[in-house]
């Protein structure tokens, strides 16, 4: 049988070092933004090394879930969890197929993860299906700059995902998330930060709609 699964070894080794100033700084509103007032019921679509971990909690008979399909990453995010003491399952599965029932979550959560995940549309099928109707999809992503850093972007962008994990610098994420007819645009706000070729970011949550 042919493994699928991607595996970047030392893309997750230096992942947590190479992070740990941005983690502690810019990018903590961020996390907790996706993680506020989150349902009973929730899911971390490409957990990594766990960096959302320490923003969930388990509280009131919450149920987590997370999937990363890099065993590396994985395991790290297993380690993480359990220095926590957060009971949270981590799947070995990918976005375009989520090995959940339908209308399962309350909260799908993503954070730096689409610019990875192989089909977009897919994804966000699945995560429209395992949504219940009036729950919330939450995201924050970097996407492709405009002018300048967009050129600096498409001449990277082949290196990049070879050294990043897969990564794609010069995604258009917005449209495929704006466009999706299973969703309603509730917040979606544009972030000039980051170091270039990694700018601008998106964050925002869109919320399943109801049928009929």
């Amino acid at each position: 049988m042919v493994n699928d699964a991607p595996e970047h070894r030392l893309f997750a080794a230096i992942y947590d070092p190479a992070t740990a100033v941005a983690e502690r700084t810019i990018l903590r509103p961020h996390r907790k933004y996706l993680a506020t007032d989150l349902g009973d019921s929730v899911l971390d679509l490409g957990a990594g090394t766990g960096a959302m971990f320490p923003y969930l909690s388990t509280t009131d008979g919450r149920t987590l879930h997370a999937i990363e399909p890099d065993p590396h990453m994985r395991q790290q995010a297993i380690e993480k969890a359990a220095e926590l003491g957060l009971d949270i399952d981590v799947s070995e599965a990918g976005a375009e197929s989520l090995p959940y029932a339908d209308e399962q979550f309350d909260t799908v959560v993503a954070s730096m993860v689409f610019c990875t995940i192989p089909d977009i549309d897919a994804a966000l099928a699945e995560v429209s299906r395992v949504l219940k109707p009036g729950g919330e999809f939450r995201f924050f992503e970097h996407v492709h700059a405009d002018g300048w850093r967009g050129r600096i972007q498409n001449l990277a962008a082949p290196v990049w995902r070879r050294l990043a994990g897969g990564c794609h610098l010069n995604r258009q994420t917005v449209s495929h998330l704006t466009a999706s007819q299973s969703f309603d645009v509730l917040e979606l706000e544009r972030l000039d930060f980051g170091i270039t070729p990694v700018w601008p970011f998106v964050r925002g949550r869109l919320r399943k709609r109801r049928s009929g």
